[in-house]
């Protein structure tokens, strides 16, 4: 079986997101693997206004072209991992409206997730595994979060290192641990999916 094509999607697009910085990271941790293959998907490139479907396209399809051109391209994948940055105790608005323009290209897939924050982006994480699993995603136990005392020592914007590597003890393990999952469901769903 080929490797599983993993979506790695930048959830914030705001001109001074510490996004780039995680989501290099996550994408040479995929790469060294050899078991996946990952493509980053930002959401800059993917503009759409806010969900105003007739209804899902689970039940009606989509008229905005827009939102059909996310589609297609979403549906190109085999499972997500997602750079989930906290925004006031959630997801990012884009990401939210990204995940709602969708349905059908989401279900029966898996995801997990590098998120970060003050708190290690815990409660944006925990609301995107619900959001997922009303999409019928399957959510990793295992995701890399970086908070705290780590958020500052790498966010550049508050002094720090912009290096990632810097915390690899801290959020190495787990990203392995949540890689190891989506590999393993990636090639689950997409067997039983035919």
């Amino acid at each position: 079986m080929a490797n599983p094509k993993i979506a790695i999607i930048v959830s914030s697009t705001r001109p001074t997101r510490f996004a780039d910085i995680p989501t290099q990271w996550i994408k040479a941790q995929a790469e060294a693997r050899g078991d996946l293959d990952v493509e980053v998907v930002d959401l800059r490139d993917f503009p759409m206004p806010f969900f105003a479907e007739v209804a899902s396209n689970a039940w009606v399809p989509s008229q905005d072209p827009a939102a059909v051109a996310w589609q297609k391209k979403i549906g190109e994948f085999d499972g997500y991992i997602f750079v989930v940055a906290e925004y006031n105790r959630s997801i990012t608005g884009v990401l939210k409206n990204a995940l709602d323009q969708a349905y059908v290209e989401w279900a029966r897939k898996p995801f997990g997730a590098i998120a970060y924050g003050s708190m290690g982006g815990a409660n944006a994480l925990g609301h995107l595994q619900n959001i997922g699993v009303e999409l019928q995603m399957v959510p990793t136990r295992a995701n890399a979060r970086i908070g705290g005392g780590d958020f500052f020592k790498v966010h550049p914007g508050f002094g720090g290192t912009g290096n990632l590597a810097d915390i690899e003890g801290s959020i190495g393990p787990s990203t392995k641990a949540m890689l190891d999952d989506l590999v393993w469901w990636a090639k689950a769903t997409k067997a039983a999916r035919g």
